[in-house]
This record gives structure tokens, C-alpha cells and sequence, in this order.
């Protein structure tokens, strides 16, 4: 006979694992403001960067600024282990290494 599912454990469950991802998530995301001095501008200040940031129409200044953050990123990996407190984040691992590459080639080129 087959074992009955109990839906709302597991649905309990996925809800628990959301949280934990959401939580690491935003201390990830604290982790880069701290890291970058971006903690000493004030609450209003940082939002409003951000939000220039996200409403941004301009491709080449999001690369730019997409470059930089990977810069930023592969240097702190070179002055001993700092990035190991932001590699949760596979995506932007995996994409800071492989794009680097591809910006400066085309930044100076």
C-alpha cells in the first residue's frame, strides 16, 4: 500500500526552507553594503542610489556598474577568503567569474 503524503508537513517544510533562503538572502545583501562602505551613507541616501539604479534605462551603466561589483568581488578573493562570506549565492559567483572576463575585453576594446 502506498504511504500517504502529508501535504502540510511538506508544504510547512518548503515554507521553512523559503524563510531560511529569504533570511540568508538579506544578510547577504547587508553583508555587501557593509563590505563596499556603503554603510556609512544614510538609509535615504542608499535607497535612493538603488532605486536610480533598478529604474535605470542606460545598458552601459548598469555594466559598468555590473563590472565594477565583480571587480570588487575578485578582489576581496585575492587578499585571502574574503568572498567566502558571500558565495551562498551561486548565480553571482558563477556570473562575476565568467562575465568579468567578457567586460574587460570589451570595455577596452
Amino acid at each position: 500500500m502506498r504511504k500517504v503524503r502529508d501535504y502540510d508537513a511538506e508544504l510547512k517544510a518548503l515554507g521553512d526552507k523559503a524563510r531560511a533562503l529569504k533570511a540568508k538572502r538579506v544578510e547577504q545583501l547587508g553583508l555587501v553594503v557593509t563590505a563596499t562602505g556603503a554603510d556609512a551613507l544614510d538609509a535615504e541616501t542608499l535607497a535612493g542610489v538603488l532605486l536610480d539604479a533598478v529604474g535605470s534605462k542606460d545598458a552601459s551603466a548598469k555594466e559598468a556598474w555590473r563590472a565594477k561589483g565583480a571587480a570588487f568581488f575578485q578582489r576581496r578573493g585575492r587578499k585571502g577568503g574574503g568572498t567566502a562570506q558571500f558565495d551562498g549565492s551561486g548565480a553571482q559567483a558563477e556570473s562575476g567569474g565568467d562575465a568579468a572576463g567578457g567586460s574587460v575585453a570589451t570595455s577596452n576594446g
